[in-house]
């Protein structure tokens, strides 16, 4: 269950990198995911959920941009596999499969990366416009962390 929420974790990392791990910081703060002292401990703290937040948010804000670059561009992309494998990790200590949580993690940023920007692009072209489907995107991204760290036992 562990690896599949972590997979799932990173999916999300692929469709919004900082919406991933404010999630995991919010469960980690809750008290819903125990990292325990462990390297990603930094997650739990009482300010790191905040600013993992703001960045969030701003990330949500800047993606409306027509300046904005593409997911799939070296910079863009190394950083939702970055974040998908973090989050993955955390969600991989809290079960004891830390390796595997941070493994999912990065082939779950792929897949929500491509098939994210797939998506998405079939939706622009159904609305005749990208906001909409960005918005959907959005949506998905936040409604979607939150069921995963609801579901983490």
């Amino acid at each position: 269950m562990f690896i599949t929420l972590a997979l799932l974790i990173g999916v999300i990392a692929g469709l919004r990198a900082m919406t991933a791990p404010a999630a995991i910081s919010w469960a980690a703060y809750l008290g819903w995911l125990n990292l325990g002292d462990s390297w990603l401990a930094f997650l739990g703290y009482a300010f790191t959920p905040w600013i993992l937040s703001v960045l969030a948010i701003g990330e949500l804000i800047t993606d409306q941009l027509p300046s904005t670059p593409s997911r799939k561009v070296p910079v863009q992309f190394g950083a939702r596999i970055l974040m998908g494998a973090v989050s993955g990790a955390a969600i991989g200590i809290g079960g004891g499969v830390v390796i595997g949580g941070l493994i999912a993690g990065a082939i779950g940023a792929v897949i929500g990366t491509y098939g994210g920007a797939y998506v998405r692009g079939r939706l622009a072209a159904s609305f005749g416009q990208d906001r909409p489907a960005a918005l959907i995107e959005d949506a998905v991204a936040i409604i979607g962390a939150y069921l995963i760290i609801a579901a983490l036992p």
